[in-house]
Order: structure tokens, then C-alpha cells, then sequence
């Protein structure tokens, strides 16, 4: 549910949603940048760091496993 298709995906979207976060940190005051970088940050990281690291994890897990994320065998689909 949370896998991307490609572990480098995946790293682009947390090294976006990061970099988004600490820049709306660092700005420390309201206005445009303010509203510009957290929703980019939250699309990102799919909604929270908590949902990127899950997604994270079962990339890696997929791809350990030799499949891709939400591949289907024999007709059936089956979890990561």
C-alpha cells in the first residue's frame, strides 16, 4: 500500500518531503513559503514521515524478496 515502484523513487520523495520540512522550519514565520512547503512536504512523504518510513520498509521488503511492490502471481495478488 505505501511501496513505490523504486527504491530511488522512494528516497527522492523522503530526500523532497525532508528538505520541504526543514525549510518550512527553518522559515519560522507564517506567509506564502509557510503554505508552499508543507503541503509539498506532506504529498511527499504520502502524509506523514511515519507513512514514508512504512513504504520505505516495504520497498526494501519487496524488493528483497525479488518482486516488484504489489505484484500479483498466479492470478492472485498477494500483501508485501
Amino acid at each position: 500500500m505505501f511501496a513505490s515502484k523504486s527504491l530511488g523513487e522512494h528516497l527522492l520523495r523522503g530526500l523532497i518531503g525532508v528538505g520541504a520540512l526543514l525549510g518550512a522550519a527553518a522559515y519560522g514565520g507564517l506567509g506564502w513559503p509557510l503554505l508552499v512547503l508543507l503541503p509539498m512536504a506532506l504529498v511527499a512523504l504520502r502524509g506523514c514521515p511515519a507513512c514514508w518510513t512504512i513504504g520505505l520498509v516495504q520497498t526494501v521488503w519487496a524488493k528483497m524478496r525479488g518482486r516488484p511492490a504489489g505484484a500479483c502471481v498466479d492470478g492472485a495478488c498477494a500483501r508485501p
